[in-house]
């Protein structure tokens, strides 16, 4: 058995009357993945923070190497070799990708004079031995979600960490990029370094951990071999219950078109010569690859990067749609993938948020209505299960699946026909994301036509009724939701084209 990197013993940590941790014990040996698990909400963070030094622990101890440690702080974390990614890159978004990864990986001096040649080199080597394909010179805000977590995972395998911490490091990767992301963190353990590994998708954990961690509301329900443990009991162990289903049915059958487009293109985002409709109680799943188009089409349909060919029509009816606020007059939401850039924001109150998208309705003759705006909030705090004190509580200080569902409250405030939803379960834990399923599958049986993009293809295949699968810009395949194997959708978004029964080749 190898040593141990890390070791805590009965670890308290409250915050005032909330109790994050109570008494909760952990290790991590050299050349092992320790996945730890937990709905948000059960410590997993507080826990993160304190090996890392940035929280101190009320009561409890901490060894690195076998020597107690008296106080973590995170230069001293750092020092020490602990890294952590965080689901969240933090990155500076004006400089380029080689110097964020400077930052973290060249010693620091006032004095020292920055040889640029050579950070661009080690950032490409960095990237390279990840299989990330960015240009080191390239502006950190220009790059994606998932460009901007590989770069993250680059930075820190740069610093020399023995113990690292991956936090939900796949949540906006495609399957392509996460296999590679697996791959390295086997490497990575071959090679000594210890792992604490924390995702929301199960099945990873059986790919790469050799022990599972549950927490669950501050407590350590338990730390089992891998070998021991399956998906149902994990699940079990993390919500307290059982949980029936994760892909609800569809309640009625499909309506009539809602949304329709015929060859729709925009040049400057790429997207090409689209055609495809989206029924009354419908989830379209929309698959592919990162750049193959999906949240391309998204910003085309809510009119961030207006189309410039084709034809979109909404009940058979024509329409142009030139801006956000065009498409939200004709009845379309978006929730977008950042929800913390760009769905939700954090300094606002709940309710504040959910009327963000349907201001006029409450500043009649220019006077904001409070109360009307307040009772919004609780009626959607009540209608979506979102877990919070008052409408008036700070959406920041939501979890990630409460986050999620106050944005979308805020476009379903707007009473949308057509509600597109980019990576709408993104890094939550399995029981918000089954909430988010079936709120879903709700909104449909409403009369909604909902678009999805996702990039778990379980998800695609479970919640989909129709998926379309995309590839340079445009449609590449149809296949049925339900009856799909996911293996056919990835073969579609990689262009391995070959004719199956039930898919349909565009």
């Amino acid at each position: 058995m190898s040593a141990a990197l890390l070791q805590l013993k009965a670890v308290h940590k409250s915050f005032g009357a909330v109790r994050a941790l109570n008494g909760v014990s952990f290790d991590l040996r050299a050349g092992e993945v320790h996945a730890l698990l937990g709905e948000n909400g059960a410590g997993k963070s507080t826990l993160i923070k304190i090996i890392t030094g940035a929280h101190q622990p009320d009561r409890g101890s901490i060894e690195i190497d076998g020597h107690p440690v008296e106080r973590l702080t995170p230069a001293a974390a750092y020092a020490r070799g602990i890294a952590a990614i965080y689901q969240q890159p933090a990155l500076l978004p004006d400089l380029s990708v080689a110097e964020n990864i400077a930052l973290g990986v060249e010693p620091g001096s006032w004095r020292r004079r920055i040889r640029w040649a050579a950070s661009r080199q080690r950032a490409g080597e960095l990237l390279a031995r990840i299989g990330a394909d960015i240009d080191p010179d390239a502006e950190v805000r220009r790059l994606s979600m998932p460009e901007q977590q590989l770069v993250e995972i680059a930075k820190a395998l740069g610093a020399g960490a023995r113990l690292l911490i991956m936090d939900e490091p796949t949540a906006s990767l495609t399957a392509k990029e996460t296999v590679l992301l697996l791959g390295l963190v086997n490497a990575l353990r071959a090679e000594g370094t210890g792992i604490i590994y924390i995702s929301h998708r199960l099945e990873e954990i059986f790919h790469v951990a050799q022990r599972v961690t549950v927490l669950r509301d501050g407590e350590s329900i338990g730390t089992h071999p891998i070998t021991e443990v399956n998906e149902a009991s994990l699940i079990k162990w993390m919500v307290g219950r059982e949980i029936s289903t994760i892909y609800p049915p569809a309640e009625a059958p499909a309506g009539a078109a809602v949304l329709s487009l015929r060859g729709v293109g925009c040049s400057s985002s790429g997207v090409r010569d689209v055609t495809f409709e989206a029924r009354e109680g419908e989830v379209v799943g929309l698959a592919g690859l990162i750049g193959a188009g999906r949240t391309e089409l998204a910003r085309v349909l809510f009119g961030l990067t207006p189309a410039d060919q084709g034809e979109i029509r909404l009940h058979g009816q024509p329409v142009t749609i030139g801006s956000p606020r065009e498409a939200i007059a004709l009845g379309i939401g978006y929730v977008p993938e950042d929800r913390r850039r760009h769905g939700i924001i954090p300094e606002l109150s709940i309710a504040e948020n959910i009327t963000l998208g349907s201001l006029p309705r409450f500043f009649p003759q220019g006077w904001l209505r409070r109360s009307a705006e307040r009772t919004v909030g609780a009626d959607y705090l009540s209608e979506l299960g979102i877990k919070a004190p008052n409408p008036e509580t700070r959406a920041g200080n939501l979890s990630g699946g409460n986050q999620q569902k106050v944005a979308l409250a805020r476009w379903l405030a707007t009473q949308p026909k057509v509600l597109i939803l980019d990576e709408p379960t993104q890094g939550v834990d399995v029981a918000a994301k089954a909430e988010i399923h079936k709120l879903i599958r709700r909104l449909a049986a409403r009369g909604l036509a909902v678009i999805m993009i996702s990039s778990e293809l379980p998800e695609i295949s479970g919640m989909s009724d129709r998926i379309l699968v995309m590839r340079h810009g445009t449609i590449a395949a149809e296949f049925d939701g339900k009856s799909t194997d996911p293996r056919r959708v990835m073969s579609a978004a990689l262009g391995q084209n070959s004719a199956h029964p039930g898919a349909s080749e565009c």
